[in-house]
Parts: C-alpha cells; sequence; structure tokens
C-alpha cells in the first residue's frame, strides 16, 4: 500500500502563486506515476498533470500548459505542483494520485491510479 499526503493549499489572488506538495509512504518502490487532479464544485474529476517517477517524462492539460509544472523529489518521495498565474477558474478541491503501471496515454485518466490522496483545497479570488 501508498498513503499519499498533500499540502499547500489555500486563498490566493488571481494571477498568484501556489505550491502543492504531496508526501508518499509506504512501498513508494511500487510507484511509476504520480498525477495531480482536481475536482471543482458541481464538476468531475479532471486530470491537471502527470510524471513518471522513474524518469523525467511528464504531461499536462491544456488548461494548465505554461501556467503549472510537476516535478518529483524521488529522495523525499515527494511530488510538487507549482502553480503560478492562478486564474478563479483553478479554484478547486486539488488530490494527489499514484499508480504502480500506466502507459504514458492513460496518464490523464483517473482510473490509471491505484492510490489517491485526501485532498487540498485551492482557491483562487478574482
Amino acid at each position: 500500500q501508498v498513503q499519499l499526503g498533500e499540502s499547500g493549499g489555500g486563498l490566493v489572488q488571481a494571477g498568484g502563486s501556489l505550491r502543492l506538495s504531496c508526501a508518499a509512504s509506504g512501498r513508494t518502490f511500487s510507484i511509476y506515476v504520480m498525477g495531480w487532479f482536481r475536482q471543482a464544485p458541481g464538476k468531475e474529476r479532471e486530470f491537471v498533470a502527470a510524471v513518471n517517477w522513474r524518469g523525467a517524462g511528464t504531461r499536462y492539460a491544456d488548461s494548465v500548459k505554461g501556467r503549472f509544472t510537476i516535478s518529483g523529489d524521488n529522495a523525499k518521495n515527494t511530488v510538487y505542483l507549482q502553480m503560478n498565474s492562478l486564474k478563479p477558474a483553478d479554484t478547486a478541491v486539488y488530490y494527489c494520485a499514484a499508480s504502480r503501471s500506466l502507459g504514458y496515454d492513460r496518464w490523464s485518466t483517473m482510473a490509471g491510479y491505484d492510490y489517491w490522496g485526501q485532498g487540498t483545497q485551492v482557491t483562487v479570488s478574482s
């Protein structure tokens, strides 16, 4: 089993920045891909970004390309999501997820992830 814990959420004005962290514990050697998803009120959970835990590959949703950066620190078993130029539309609960085995073409699909964190709220005011 892998346990995931997110932190770093909060309230920020439009145009500001936040950095989310997700710390993994347990059987972290089994992780292949780590991703971030988000869910706004009344909407379905959607893919934000993912990173290959054993390499340098990344993938982003079109809505965050150029503004968000995902990175991982294997030594700390932590994945980060640097969010810049935030917009009110980015307001959501952000969830960290981990997968043991996932092809690149499925990195954006929720069903491909085996473990999920509890989420952290990000609120962007206009």
